[in-house]
């Protein structure tokens, strides 16, 4: 079950968190995922938000999924941009063997630490063998709330390999970065791709 006060801030914020993130052109790790896809793949924006990624995705000829778990961004994302963003939770992902890509873009950071290594596998049953999945994270240990109410899990670099190794993929690329987002503190993170290898 998604943590409410979370929900509950990304439905308030919906517009601000668009505004904070609006790019023109996609930013060098969607670049860089969208270069590798196959041409018209199908990719699932876990956690899309306002589904600018997933814009830049369909721009890019590619066939995205959005879902994320607040009706609010669901909300936002159809009317920005008609992209038939949808509601869904991190557990309702069953699919199997159908997207080339997974884009969970820091959304996966707000799930209970228990409950990723089952998320992991749902993510590796719903790529295709061969398929690409990119995870952002916060990095650090335990887990805490923002200025403005978001609850996050952080995860450390070699424990997040770990996590992705045990459900099935493999690490292809590591960066890790610090960034600010919409709560305004500068945060350490690491990004990282991982690919299906077997259908197993």
């Amino acid at each position: 079950m998604p943590d409410q006060d979370t929900i509950a801030t990304y439905n308030a914020k919906a517009a601000d968190y668009a505004k904070f993130n609006k790019t023109d052109h996609p930013d060098a790790d969607l670049q860089a995922f969208i270069d590798i896809m196959p041409k018209g793949a199908h990719v699932l924006d876990l956690g899309c938000g306002p589904a600018s990624a997933s814009a830049h995705m369909r721009d890019a000829g590619l066939l995205p999924d959005p879902v994320d778990a607040a009706q609010g961004m669901v909300d936002l994302a159809n009317q920005t941009h008609a992209i038939n963003a949808r509601l869904a939770r991190f557990d309702d992902i069953t699919a199997i063997a159908t997207y080339d890509g997974v884009w969970a873009n820091f959304s996966l950071l707000h799930a209970p630490r228990a409950a990723l290594p089952g998320h992991l596998q749902d993510i590796c049953n719903a790529l295709k063998p061969g398929g690409i999945f990119h995870i952002g994270m916060k990095t650090g240990t335990g887990k805490a709330r923002d200025a403005i109410a978001r609850l996050y899990t952080y995860v450390e670099v070699v424990e997040l390999k770990d996590l992705l190794h045990a459900a099935g993929l493999t690490v292809v690329f590591t960066r890790e970065g610090v960034g600010k987002g919409l709560a305004g503190t500068n945060d350490p993170f690491v990004i990282m791709r991982a690919k299906k290898v077997t259908d197993a």
